[in-house]
């Protein structure tokens, strides 16, 4: 049995790959995962902090701390994905605002950089909705 920091810890890892946003080695399909969100270039640059002239998506050509900010998108949208188990209704609530974020939908909580805000409010849905 697991300790309750033992779960804390595990739970930021969605229980598998729902979209098949990550590659068999574990890298994530940047391309895929910014078509889910519905993000431009433009919007990837904002949400990631990173210059819209070194937005790459492609493999081998994605700039390291932009992949990384895709990989944490990757993580919440399976997390979300394995909760409702319906590609259509994950994306609509990661468009829909959302009472408990400020009415700012997800993806607009990703957009302005407050990933780590919404991050937390998932797993604690998550954990909350585990419990019932």
């Amino acid at each position: 049995m697991l300790s309750a920091q033992q779960n804390d810890f595990f739970k930021s890892v969605p229980p598998n790959d729902y979209f098949g946003l990550f590659g068999p080695e574990g890298q994530p399909d940047a391309q895929k995962i910014t078509d889910l969100l519905r993000y431009r270039r433009k919007d990837v640059s904002v949400a990631s902090d990173i210059p819209l002239n070194k937005v790459r998506l492609e493999p081998t050509r994605i700039p390291r701390e932009l992949l990384e900010r895709v990989a944490e998108w990757g993580v919440a949208l399976n997390l979300v994905g394995n909760f409702f188990k319906d590609k259509k209704k994950t994306i609509l609530w990661f468009q829909t605002p959302n009472p408990m974020l400020g009415n700012m939908s997800p993806r607009e909580m990703i957009k302005v950089g407050r990933f780590k805000k919404l991050l937390t409010f998932i797993q604690t849905a998550l954990e909350e909705g585990s419990t019932e």
